[in-house]
């Protein structure tokens, strides 16, 4: 029997219909961009394993950080103790963020790091006597799985059987060319009533929605605008952070800052689930009080767990490299290349690049469902040409390891002119 078959025995496989799904493909090995599956076939990572792996698979800084802490401490309760890669790890986080962050919360997922920025949005307020018990939120948004993640995510069809048990949040359009003025609009309509603790938001590009993309400048006017009225903001950089869009975070486009900020992913360069929640200050001297009542009443059994700590701090080396960081500009170059060359084909409607981020919007006769016929056709494609994409509905994005050569990037341009 082989792992494929083995697989289907007892594991259930995220946002899969078992019962039209093909069988998974079972990976034995990765090295860089690439991973093999047990038939040998190889296949190149064209979106990083869902983002996490910019470094590339198998990488050897992250896998020795990790080896050299498995033998001095994998792991302690970060309640009520610390230890040095969690003290190091926030000490260079906070170096490299934007510069009015100043108090880290450890979660080990970037839903989780969404969920405790919403919590602490709103007990803050709470702490404060004052009742603020909505979100505003983009439309097509997505922030995560867990409860209040999935309230603020927009995209229904993940989150229509639980609609009854949501937190309530009001959508905002996406600021996107031609859209900027509806935005501005529909969020001072929401800030001036006063019922709404938060506005969270994926900075500049929203990446389940298609990779849609907006402008640093609006949403500098929109962050403004929550400001003058308490309103609290959260940057979900959970996709965008850690160098995706040419910075080592999205909101490093931006004069203002949000007030929080939550990361993962990338973080542990895709070695092991880490997340981390950000805050200001004023938000944590919110919670800082004589009434124990008022403290943030949240953990997880592996917060900050120290073998994490230790890959994130080596990944956080390998994205400040000079290696890394000409890797970062070198994928953006090749990326606005192959846009230049493809953006003119009479199948191709959209393009649209930032920083290791390219998409593709394919003309179709109809909207195309998220995981309908013709988006799972594309991915067949990909998949029999060696290449992992995953299209949403007509969208075709690349988000690959920084560590791609040039010629795997080559054949997934030319796989996908093929496919056009």
């Amino acid at each position: 029997m082989t792992l494929a078959e083995r697989n289907q025995k007892h594991n259930w496989h995220p946002y899969t219909q078992h019962k039209t799904a093909q069988i998974p493909i079972a990976i034995v090995k990765g090295e860089g961009a690439l991973l093999w599956d047990e038939d040998g076939k190889e296949y190149i990572d064209a979106i990083a394993s869902w983002w996490v792996n910019p470094y590339g698979h198998s990488n050897p800084v992250i896998a020795n950080a990790i080896y050299k802490q498995l033998t001095t401490l994998e792991h302690v309760l970060f309640g009520g103790f610390t230890h040095e890669p969690a003290v190091e790890l926030s000490e260079q986080l906070i170096a490299v963020l934007p510069t009015n962050q100043n108090k880290l919360f450890y979660s080990d997922n970037g839903s989780t790091s969404v969920e405790i920025a919403i919590k602490v949005a709103m007990q803050y307020f709470f702490n404060k006597g004052i009742k603020k018990t909505k979100i505003i939120a983009f439309e097509n948004a997505f922030h995560g799985d867990t409860f209040g993640a999935m309230a603020t995510s927009g995209i229904s069809f993940f989150t229509e059987a639980f609609k009854e048990s949501l937190i309530e949040v009001i959508r905002i359009p996406v600021p996107t060319p031609g859209n900027e003025a509806a935005s501005i609009k529909a969020l001072i309509e929401l800030v001036i009533t006063n019922d709404f603790a938060a506005f969270i938001f994926e900075p500049l590009v929203q990446g389940a929605a298609g990779m849609v993309m907006y402008e640093p400048a609006i949403l500098d006017e929109l962050l403004a605008i929550c400001k003058e009225n308490e309103v609290i903001t959260i940057a979900d950089e959970v996709m965008t952070g850690f160098g995706k869009t040419g910075k080592n975070f999205a909101c490093d486009y931006l004069t203002g800052m949000p007030d929080m900020m939550c990361i993962s992913k990338a973080l542990t360069g895709g070695a092991i689930p880490m997340a981390i929640t950000s805050f200001t200050q004023e938000i944590f001297d919110g919670f800082y009080d004589d009434d124990i009542n008022k403290a943030l009443f949240h953990g997880h059994t592996f917060t900050a767990n120290p073998t994490g700590c230790a890959a994130a701090l080596a990944s956080l080396q390998l994205l400040q490299s000079h290696e890394m960081q000409a890797n970062i500009a070198r994928v953006n170059k090749s990326h606005l290349a192959f846009e230049d060359k493809i953006k003119q084909h009479p199948s191709v409607k959209t393009t649209r690049v930032l920083g290791v981020i390219f998409a593709l919007e394919v003309k179709t006769e109809n909207d195309e469902s998220y995981y309908g016929s013709y988006r799972n056709k594309l991915y067949k494609f990909f998949i029999e040409n060696g290449i992992i994409l995953r299209p949403v509905g007509n969208i075709i994005y690349i988000l690959p390891p920084y560590v791609i050569t040039d010629a795997q990037l080559e054949k997934i341009y030319v796989t996908i002119e093929a496919v056009l």
